[in-house]
Order: C-alpha cells, then sequence, then structure tokens
C-alpha cells in the first residue's frame, strides 16, 4: 500500500512534519539542517537558475547527509519538488537529475504527474503530489502517487482555497490507502499533532521556515514575516495566474494599487516580460505569519517543533484518562 510506504519513511523521522520546497528560499543548508534533527526538508529543482546548479546542490545534499551518518545520527529522509507542468522547460532534465541521484522523496507540483510517477516509483522513492481539492487528488492518486499533500486555505505562496477541516474530509472520502500531508498556517508542534488528529499523516511547514538563519530568503522578507500577521496577507492569482497569499506591505512597497489588484483578471500583472525582477521584491507568506517573532538557526527550530509536538501529544493523552477516569 502506498501509504505505507510512506509511514516506513516516518520511522526515521522525529516529528511526522516536511519543511516545505520554497522557491527563493529553500536550499540545501536549510534542508540539511531539518533532516538532521528528524524532520523532512526539501527544496526545489526549479529554485536553481541551471541545471549545473541543481546537480551541485544535490552534491551537496549526499555529500551532507553522509556527514550526518557519519556523525551517528539517523538523519530524516529528504525530498525534491519537482515542477511537471509541461510549461517547466527543465522537467525532463531535473527528473534525469532526481533519477540519478535517486532522491527518496519527490514532491511533484502544477499538472498531472503521469509517467513521472512510474520512473520516481522505478528507483523506490516516494512520490507526493500538491492537490487543492478533491477532484486534483482523484486525478493524482489514478497517476499511482503514494499520497497528496493537500494544499489548504491560508498556504504562503502557491495557495488552495478551501477549509483544511473540509479539505481533508473530501479527500480522505477517497480512503485510506494513501497518504495525507496538509499544508496551511501551521507553525508549531501543536499544529502538526492536530493535522494528525484530522487525519493527515504528515504536516506541511513552509513560513515558519522562511524565518530561519540558513533560509535564502532576503533580509527584508524575513522581518516582514516578523513584522506582520494573518491579516497583512492577500490572495490573488493576478500576479502569475493561480492563487497564492502575498505579504501586503510587500506589495504596497513595489507601488500596486490593491483594489486594482483585485479587479485583475489572473496574470495579467505579469504579462510583462520587463517587470519580472519586480516580483523578486514581493514577498510571499501564510496565514500562520502572525505567530513567527524571532529568526533561529533551523535546527533549533525543529528541535522547537519536536519538543512542542510531544508537548501536545502527552497534554492530550492525560486529558483523554482524566475523561475516562471520570
Amino acid at each position: 500500500m502506498p501509504r505505507t510506504e510512506v509511514h516506513k519513511l516516518m520511522e526515521r523521522m522525529a516529528i511526522p512534519a516536511i519543511a516545505a520546497p520554497m522557491f527563493l528560499v529553500s536550499n540545501p543548508a536549510l534542508t540539511l539542517a531539518c533532516c538532521g534533527e528528524g524532520l523532512m526538508g526539501s527544496f526545489p529543482a526549479h529554485g536553481t537558475r541551471s541545471r549545473e546548479e541543481f546537480q551541485a546542490w544535490l552534491d551537496e545534499m549526499v555529500e551532507g547527509m553522509k556527514r550526518l551518518e557519519d556523525a551517528g545520527k539517523q538523519p530524516a529522509p529528504w525530498a525534491v519538488n519537482l515542477v511537471v507542468h509541461a510549461s517547466n522547460p527543465r522537467y525532463q532534465g531535473d527528473l534525469e537529475l532526481v533519477e540519478k541521484y535517486k532522491v527518496p522523496v519527490v514532491l511533484t507540483s502544477k499538472g498531472a504527474p503521469g509517467d513521472a510517477i512510474k520512473r520516481i516509483h522505478g528507483w523506490g522513492a516516494v512520490a507526493l503530489h500538491d492537490i487543492a481539492n478533491r477532484r486534483h487528488a482523484e486525478k493524482a492518486l489514478e497517476a499511482g502517487v503514494d499520497g497528496v499533500i493537500a494544499v489548504a486555505g491560508g498556504a504562503g505562496g502557491h495557495t488552495g482555497t478551501i477549509n483544511p477541516f473540509a479539505l481533508m474530509n473530501e479527500v480522505r472520502q477517497l480512503g485510506d490507502s494513501f497518504a495525507v500531508v496538509l499544508a496551511g498556517g501551521q507553525t508549531t508542534g501543536r499544529d502538526v499533532f492536530a493535522a494528525e488528529a484530522m487525519g493527515a499523516d504528515l504536516a506541511y511547514i513552509g513560513t515558519r521556515f522562511i524565518a530561519t538563519e540558513e533560509a535564502m530568503a532576503a533580509q527584508a522578507h524575513k522581518d516582514m514575516i516578523l513584522g506582520t500577521r494573518a491579516t497583512d496577507v492577500f490572495l490573488t492569482a493576478s500576479i502569475d495566474g493561480a492563487p497564492a497569499n502575498w505579504l501586503t506591505p510587500s506589495l504596497l512597497a513595489a507601488g500596486i494599487d490593491l483594489d486594482v489588484l483585485r479587479t485583475t483578471l489572473p496574470g495579467k500583472i505579469v504579462g510583462a516580460q520587463e517587470n519580472k525582477k519586480r516580483w523578486k521584491d514581493i514577498y510571499t507568506a501564510g496565514h500562520g505569519v502572525g505567530n513567527i517573532d524571532d529568526v533561529p538557526a533551523a535546527a533549533d527550530l525543529v528541535r522547537r517543533l519536536v519538543s512542542q509536538y510531544r508537548e501536545a501529544k502527552s497534554e492530550m493523552a492525560h486529558r483523554l484518562a482524566g475523561r475516562a477516569a471520570a
């Protein structure tokens, strides 16, 4: 069963969570720091400028994982995000490298994973695919994925729009033979435990890892994460054609009229190539941004998450024991 394959990976993890692959944020340093403390780390293949740089990142991961093992650690598995849409000109080349390096977990996104899943399973890896609704999940499962990443409303960057309770229930109506990773607004170990209670196997944590020392995010982005709340997150599909959550202060700083943005058709704003550089200064975040007030080393953050998770489990066990005794 596909879900069983995911649970085998989870045996090597201190907490059932994945540090989400974030464009211009995630990198090997952040990924290795997470893996070293028992949380699955990841980065996007398209976060590199070229095939050569992507290969260098893969080399860095292989060497880094070996260092962790040589130091006596049992690191959590690592993952690479691969955009499997036909519009990605690097898709085939990136898939070849992921196969060459036998990356243990592949996070596919944007489009139907199709033939990629057979290749991923061919080298014994686990395949998880981004979905935002039940129909997306049905199509991914038809393609043979081991699990789906249910991107609920409130996730940073490209996001779903459905409430996490509703999305989890609709996806779980399809059965329990596959794994579900829940994404959207989670920042603490308690959130991870709550995701499990909702039927998820793993939690996907993104925004919280933007504000870490290892993250590639610009200092201005990290500072803005610390100074904003959920009400500062602006949802629009008008920037690149897909629903995404952005930090309002960065939109305003870029001279964008929010009233115009609300009424602009998806993709129209970035239709002009000359605007491309401008969007590097527009920052993303999810609804959990209001719960972030420091920029720790990633390893310290993971240890904090693990402690919160264990405390939440212990508290719930005491509550249930108390009710049973009453």
